[in-house]
């Protein structure tokens, strides 16, 4: 099963080798038909601390690194 990659902004990367990143996303409602804005927050984890808050990222499904983070970023 491949692995999914969501695209967010970093909104935190105050904790060692990790970021907490803000994805957005857009749907129909499917009574009202209004366009309705979710979001949700995922830690990732960041090897080398080089992504700072307002950058935008990619970040991909990975096995367990701790009890919070299950997704790592990837290069864009």
């Amino acid at each position: 099963m491949p692995k999914r990659i969501l695209q967010g902004v970093v909104t935190s990367n105050q904790n060692a080798q990790t970021v907490t990143v803000l994805v957005e996303r857009r749907f129909k409602h499917p009574l009202l038909q209004k366009t309705v804005r979710k979001s949700k927050k995922y830690r990732a984890h960041d090897e080398a601390n080089q992504f700072n808050v307002g950058d935008t990222v990619r970040i991909q499904e990975c096995a367990p690194k701790s009890k919070t983070k299950r997704w790592e970023v990837i290069a864009n």
